[in-house]
């Protein structure tokens, strides 16, 4: 399969199975409409009014040199059993605190509590889930911890002691703990700045973006923005993090009530963060926020708007990384990773502050998918089993999308909350994550010219 379009002056073609990406001219762009349908004689004819025989004939054996060298039109046949017999849990989602100190509009938590009583998770509770990960991760050495809420910072402590724990059982049982927190940066003061630093692989720091958007949707628990609150936690962090050369992203959310979410990515810029990350909120049709229908085509055009921008961010002082913008398009991921996306409810999940595991964080308080516990294992291995098959094996609308290998399928809540089934992507979606990838081929090609030719 391929996938050819244009996109700032280029004809871009991609090659699904192999990855390959290849600029053409006009005439082979146009012949690859008919290439595997039509023979050679045939193609003159539909052509030839544009261009010349002969250079139909030429173009022609250069796309059958391409074929030949698997570069275009290859084909990767996967093996199913390999990805069946991949049965392990790498990464936990620890809720350490569903409780927090603002409550925003948009929170899938429920302010924090998932629906239920705040809670912090006790020290035994964390230990027991650490060694869940420990004995589920089987033989893998490599495993990820993200400390979550609600607010994690509010169980400060109990993050720090199981920091610890779970590197006092690295040597052990061969392991190598990767840990993130993700945190709003109220309470982000100068020891859990140092502490964050020292000790954490990566830190999330949510921020919507310019003041009056963030204040609109993230509110403190007296009903005021948040953003003179955070604004300088965030930036001595930040600091912090690049001093160190350790990764960060600075996150925003955008809704329906701020489509021009290019202006926030931009401010974040100005304000010298460099890892920038803005997404499209997750969230059941009903809410007012929400997307709409008619809101995919400003979304697409701002989408547009922010690749422009990406691609002059030196020229105006602001370089910085775009999360969906940075895509390896050399190695890219594992072919595990390739079919299973983000892996929640298989090799990912989310584990309460009682000790109940849930697919992911977006599903936890949602009594049906609880798969068990950390002190009793995996009690529902008929959920695994549904999370499992929503692969790009099994994804009906996946199979054919030119796009599945970049999103791996999308997010399971946003289908499930969209269509009822993990099964079917959600379409919105899939159309941003299509925009998206389009705009960021074509801006690693634009940039790797230059490159070039500054060398």
């Amino acid at each position: 399969m391929i996938h050819k379009y244009k996109n700032r002056g280029l004809n871009i073609v991609l090659d699904v199975d192999s990855g390959a990406i290849i600029t053409v001219d006009d005439l082979t762009y146009d012949i690859l409409d008919f290439y595997k349908e039509k023979n050679s004689d045939e193609i003159v004819a539909l052509l030839s009014e544009k261009y010349a025989p002969k250079d139909i004939l030429e173009a022609l054996d250069e796309i059958a040199l391409l074929e030949a060298d698997k570069v275009l039109f290859t084909e990767y046949h996967y093996d199913v059993q390999m990805y069946k017999n991949y049965d392990l849990i790498k990464a936990v989602c620890l809720h350490v605190a569903h409780d927090c100190n603002l409550k925003c509009n948009y929170c899938f938590a429920s302010q924090g509590n998932f629906n239920g009583d705040p809670m912090l998770m006790s020290l035994e509770v964390g230990k027991k889930a650490i060694d869940f990960l420990i004995e589920q991760s089987k033989e893998r050495k490599n495993l990820e911890v993200d400390f979550f809420g609600g607010e994690p910072l509010m169980n400060m402590d109990v993050v720090k002691a199981l920091v610890d724990y779970a590197r006092s059982k690295e040597e052990k049982y061969n392991k190598h703990f990767n840990f993130t927190i993700t945190t709003n940066a109220v309470l982000l003061d100068e020891e859990n700045r140092q502490y964050i630093n020292d000790n954490m692989d990566n830190v999330v720091l949510s921020l919507d973006g310019r003041k009056e958007v963030h204040d609109f949707m993230r509110r403190t628990v007296n009903d005021q923005g948040s953003f003179d609150i955070i604004i300088d936690n965030i930036k001595k962090m930040v600091e912090m993090r690049e001093a160190s050369n350790k990764e960060y992203y600075v996150r925003g959310t955008f809704t329906h009530y701020n489509l021009d979410f290019s202006k926030d990515v931009e401010f974040m810029a100005q304000q010298g963060f460099k890892s920038i990350s803005v997404e499209p909120v997750v969230g059941e049709e009903k809410y007012d926020y929400s997307f709409k229908d008619e809101d995919l085509e400003p979304i697409l055009k701002e989408y547009d708007q922010l690749a422009d921008d990406y691609l002059t961010r030196k020229e105006r002082g602001v370089d910085y990384s775009f999360f969906h913008y940075n895509i390896d398009f050399e190695g890219g991921p594992c072919i595990y990773k390739r079919l299973s996306g983000c892996g929640a409810g298989r090799d990912y999940v989310a584990v309460t502050p009682e000790g109940d595991v849930y697919p992911c964080h977006q599903f936890v308080g949602d009594e049906k998918f609880k798969m068990g516990s950390v002190f009793t294992g995996i009690n529902r291995p008929d959920i695994k089993e549904y999370f499992g098959k929503a692969n790009l094996l099994e994804k009906e609308k996946c199979k054919t999308c030119w796009c599945h290998y970049y999103c791996g399928g999308g997010c399971h809540a946003n289908a499930y909350n969209f269509n009822g089934t993990v099964m079917e992507p959600y379409e919105i979606a899939c159309e941003m994550e299509q925009h998206r990838v389009e705009d960021a081929i074509a801006i690693n090609i634009l940039e790797t010219s230059l490159d070039e030719q500054d060398n």
